[in-house]
């Protein structure tokens, strides 16, 4: 398993989508799978933006200072997913509006999910290199281990959002 940063978010892009894509292929009627399946994008959503908020984030803020207005517009959108996510896991699958919550919290990340990949990762590679981006790679893994795994859990997120958006 590579620790360099950026394949690291990547690898969890790639499985959050995953999910996204099994819940749009569920079917109208599959409510229970549907529940389920918004329970695993919950917590992969919650311990990915957990470590981009805590380590990634704040480093490329440090490291590379063109590219802050780009991480404010992410720690925006990862408030606007927490606020969805939230909202999604006080829901029941049976709820009206459970589908349509879920459609526009998986619109809204995989717009996300671009602009990083396309937009920003590239110009941190560049301005960062391998070996800075496997110490950050390796911090975010310890950092998984304790990342909150539903936003019910009293977490770092929250504050690092409240006190980033204050």
């Amino acid at each position: 398993m590579s620790t360099d940063a950026i394949v690291i978010l990547k690898d969890e892009h790639k499985e959050i989508r995953k999910l996204f894509r099994a819940f749009r292929s569920a079917g109208e009627n599959a409510q229970k799978e549907k529940g389920r399946l918004v329970d695993k994008i919950i917590e992969a959503l919650t311990v990915h933006t957990y470590i981009e908020n805590e380590c990634m984030y704040p480093k490329v803020r440090d490291l590379v200072p063109a590219l802050d207005d780009d991480v404010l517009e992410s720690y925006e959108e990862h408030h606007v997913a927490y606020v969805l996510v939230t909202e999604l896991a006080a829901m029941s699958p049976s709820d009206e509006r459970f589908d349509a919550k879920t459609t526009v919290l998986i619109e809204n990340v995989e717009h996300h999910i671009e602009e990083e990949e396309d937009e920003w990762f590239p110009q941190v590679r560049e301005h960062l290199g391998r070996k800075k981006l496997q110490e950050i790679g390796a911090e975010m893994l310890e950092l998984k281990k304790e990342a909150p795994r539903s936003p019910a859990q009293p977490s770092a997120l929250k504050k690092t959002l409240d006190a980033v958006l204050a």
